[in-house]
């Protein structure tokens, strides 16, 4: 057997990690929709990294406040793009 064997998931932690799975992708459809490319690629790099920064958290109450603010962000953005005119057509 190999040496790198992950741990499986138990449902708790399997619906917690398909609930940041689809912010993520919430997210980065709302990102393309903002029509200047520059920020799209800004934003782009902004979540990669703080996706990435967030990766080694374990305890459920620190994912959980990190997904707050993911949220917000969804939020912000989507209000931000419907303001300015580009809709953002999926609300949270």
């Amino acid at each position: 057997m190999s040496k790198s064997i992950k741990s499986a998931l138990n449902l708790k932690q399997f619906m917690l990690r398909q609930d940041v799975l689809k912010l993520y992708r919430d997210l980065i459809r709302t990102i393309n929709k903002v029509p200047d490319e520059n920020s799209r690629r800004e934003l782009k790099l902004w979540l990669r990294e703080d996706f990435r920064s967030n990766k080694g958290l374990k305890e459920e109450i620190a994912i959980k406040m990190s997904m707050q603010v993911g949220l917000r962000s969804l939020k912000e953005l989507q209000n931000s793009l419907e303001l300015s005119g580009n809709s953002a057509n999926k609300k949270i």
